[in-house]
């Protein structure tokens, strides 16, 4: 009997949704049954033997991802669980793994600290601990295999007006898709393992 997985994701324009299906493609090809949903439309759990949680950071990790954390968090503790953290502004870590928790970065993404020992304070915050310390706050009991980061989209046509104002000017986010869709398959395709799919 093939193993299901629920791959929930939150968005703001879309993008997201998009690493979310290509995520489940690549999943279901080793044979599991995979159910792709928004966070905010999943109610339980409970059939699934893995679960891939996944959202943009929006001043923090999008909020509908953590209120899934949060509302799911006893049932996520006793299952194989993964992060995907989407992010236009980054800031490279030379380690693999945060709080014994394996790290994956996606090439490219985002640039090494200026001065590897001393962050200025936006290279803290958009470093992948800044990203990942709150999330496992959230829901410390949650021991996920591992959490990715990957590049964004913009589209500055799709955005609101606050939306439009905190890209182009609080960030200065440059209009483009910086996706990379090989390291987003390829983690995805070693997730299979860690999520034990293969088994």
């Amino acid at each position: 009997m093939p193993k299901k997985v629920l791959i929930a994701y939150a968005t703001r324009s879309g993008s997201t949704a998009e690493i979310a299906q290509a995520i489940a493609e690549e999943l279901g090809a080793g044979g599991a049954e995979v159910d792709v949903h928004l966070t905010r439309d999943v109610e339980d759990v409970g059939e699934y033997d893995a679960v891939v949680l996944g959202g943009p950071v929006i001043i923090g990790w999008h909020r509908d991802a953590m209120k899934f954390l949060g509302r799911h968090k006893r049932a996520l503790a006793a299952k194989p669980v993964a992060y995907f953290i989407v992010s236009l502004e980054f800031c490279r870590s030379d380690t693999d793994q945060f709080q014994s928790i394996p790290i994956f970065q996606q090439p490219a993404h985002g640039e090494p600290p200026a001065n590897p020992n001393k962050l200025r304070m936006t290279e803290k915050h958009n470093s992948p601990a800044g990203y990942l310390a709150p999330v496992l706050k959230k829901a410390p009991a949650v021991k996920p295999v591992e959490v990715a980061f990957f590049s964004g989209y913009v589209d500055y046509s799709k955005q609101d007006l606050f939306g439009w104002l905190f890209l182009k000017l609080l960030i200065g986010a440059k209009a483009g898709d910086f996706r990379d869709w090989g390291a987003i398959r390829g983690w995805a395709a070693d997730l299979r393992a860690k999520l034990g799919l293969d088994a």
